[in-house]
């Protein structure tokens, strides 16, 4: 069976430590190869401008002083990184690390690299500047909007509980998430729980009703609720089909749960606060749902679980 090869998007930080811990326990060795990948900047940022200035070109000393002890401190880094994985059971070619000067841009460099061949990319949720979400702005917000060919595990802070929550709908793209995950989810066996949402009806709507005749509103609201009950009854197949990708690939059935929440006012919140009960650290959701005019993640519900899950991983699968 061919590897899954894993491209991990570091940067020195604390945070880019727990995205390696998070990879070295998810993955299994024998599956998967990694690769540790840094994008190196000559100076901060805020000083591209600086240095396009004649003025400040005659002292190049902070600059070249800055240079090296970033190089210093990220081969440090790709040292402990790589230690981290070989305890995980990574060795030899089963770790690869990459330092490469800048060439466009952080996240176009990374973007460049991502498109030679990867199965998943994984990104840290902060950074270097520790300040706030990275997904609230910068170079993982480019590369979320951006990656749309290959999948994307965001990563959080340490959840509790080492299960995985698929979200699923009444779509077949959903479906896609269950057999990106499935391989995973046999090498290293764990609970697994197969979730669907069921929003209740929009308070707009429901004003809206009002305004019809008594009976036109009985009726309507009555058609409402029946849709909303045959897509929940469809999910008897759906699940079932999930359980066929899953065994498929030697997932255990009986570490397989599913679960229907109905009448929430945020499939979001919903999902959030499930994973969070039900001790599933880690949220895998189609990037595509039963609307295929616009992205999944760039509409609704998976753009908002990404902005509630902060201490989860969430995996993002074409």
């Amino acid at each position: 069976m061919k590897k899954k090869k894993i491209l991990l998007a570091v940067d020195g930080s604390r945070w880019a430590t727990e995205l390696v811990a998070y990879v070295a326990e998810v993955c299994e060795p024998r599956t998967a190869e990694v690769v540790l990948f840094h994008v190196t900047t000559p100076v901060p940022e805020s000083f591209w401008d600086v240095e396009k200035n004649p003025t400040f070109r005659t002292s190049r000393a902070p600059a070249r002083a800055w240079e090296e002890a970033w190089r210093l401190m990220i081969e440090d880094f790709m040292q402990r990184a790589s230690g981290i994985l070989q305890k995980g059971g990574f060795e030899g070619s089963g770790v690869r690390v990459i330092i490469q000067p800048r060439h466009v841009g952080i996240a176009r460099d990374i973007l460049t690299e991502a498109e030679k061949g990867y199965d998943a990319v994984v990104l840290g949720r902060r950074g270097m500047s520790d300040m706030r979400d990275l997904i609230l702005g910068g170079v993982s917000t480019k590369l979320m909007s951006r990656l749309t060919q290959v999948p994307v595990w965001l990563v959080g802070e340490k959840a509790p509980g080492d299960g995985f929550l698929v979200a699923l709908d009444a779509s077949d793209e959903s479906l896609k998430a269950v057999t990106f995950a499935a391989p995973f989810l046999a090498a290293k066996p764990r609970d697994v729980l197969l979730l669907h949402v069921v929003r209740g009806l929009d308070p707009q709507a429901e004003a809206l009703a009002r305004f019809l005749a008594p009976e036109d509103q009985k009726d309507w609201l009555k058609k409402v609720q029946e849709e909303i009950h045959r897509t929940a009854g469809y999910m008897d197949e759906v699940f079932e089909r999930a359980f066929m990708i899953l065994e498929e690939q030697g997932v255990p059935r009986d570490l397989v749960k599913t679960k229907v929440v109905s009448g929430v006012s945020s499939r979001a919140a919903a999902i959030v606060d499930t994973a969070v009960s039900q001790g599933c650290g880690t949220i895998v959701m189609g990037r595509r749902g039963l609307s295929r005019v616009e992205e999944f993640f760039m509409g609704r519900v998976s753009n908002k679980v990404i902005q509630l899950a902060k201490n989860h991983t969430v995996w993002i699968v074409l």
